[in-house]
Formats: structure tokens, C-alpha cells, sequence
């Protein structure tokens, strides 16, 4: 599945393809992996939805109730840090841990299933450095 191994790649780049397209060329499977097409029509499972947008929901309810407690100055503050906090991050194909971020959230303190079997450094995706940074500054 090629969006999966892209979802663990949080910094990942679409590399372009440097081979002439053509009715008889194969996939390139190293990078891009597997094809299904049920995968791309239906979700695999009713909750998969909610699972992807569950950060997104969690920081909305948080941001709803700073809100309403402590007026509109705080969840505006925390806006800030967050936007701040994302735009430092490492080179392109360097993983970044994101620690700020987390703490931030308030994440930093809990092992979930992503600390364990998420690993990007275990990844078997890996592109290439000065493509990537070709890519990132607008060179490619």
C-alpha cells in the first residue's frame, strides 16, 4: 500500500520519474509499492476515517473549550506556538521527532502505538538527499 509507507513519512517528497513512460514499463515498486484498486475507491474500515482526523477533532474540542474558559487570547496563543513550533523542522530527508509539537499537545508523556511500531528510521522508503533538497528550494 503506497499511501500507507507515505502516512509514516511525515516529511516525505514526491520524487519525480526520470524513465520514459510508456504502455509496456512496469511500476516502480521499490518506491511506490504495491497498487490496489480497492484500497483507492473505499476506505478498508468505517472508523479509518475518524482514526485519520482524530488529531485534527482532538485539537478542535481543545481549542473550543481553551476558548470558553479562558476567553479568546489562549486558543490564539496556541495557534501561534503551533504554527511556529511546525515550521522548524529538520532537512527533508532527515526524520524530524517533532518533541515541541508534542509537547505542546501535551503528548509528550504517553506511548501510544505510533512510538512503538512507527517507526520512520525502520522505513524502508528513503529518498535521496540532494534530490530532495533540490526539491524543498524549489530547484526540481
Amino acid at each position: 500500500n503506497s499511501r500507507g509507507a507515505a502516512a509514516f513519512l511525515k516529511d516525505s517528497i514526491p520524487v519525480p520519474e526520470f524513465s520514459a513512460s510508456g504502455p509496456f514499463e512496469g511500476q516502480d515498486l521499490l518506491r511506490r509499492g504495491f497498487t490496489s484498486v480497492k484500497n483507492e475507491l473505499l476506505p478498508s474500515h468505517p472508523l479509518e476515517l475518524s482514526e485519520k482526523n482524530f488529531q485534527l477533532n482532538q485539537d478542535k474540542t481543545n481549542l473550543a473549550t481553551l476558548r470558553n474558559i479562558q476567553g479568546l487570547h489562549a486558543p490564539l496563543k496556541l495557534q501561534m506556538e503551533f504554527r511556529a513550533v511546525k515550521q522548524v523542522q529538520r532537512l527533508p530527508f532527515l526524520h524530524s521527532s517533532n518533541m515541541a509539537l508534542d509537547t505542546l499537545r501535551g503528548n509528550d508523556e504517553c506511548i501510544g502505538f505510533e512510538d512503538i511500531l512507527n517507526d520512520p528510521s525502520q522505513s524502508e522508503v528513503m529518498g535521496e538527499p540532494h534530490m530532495m533538497m533540490e526539491y524543498k528550494l524549489g530547484l526540481l
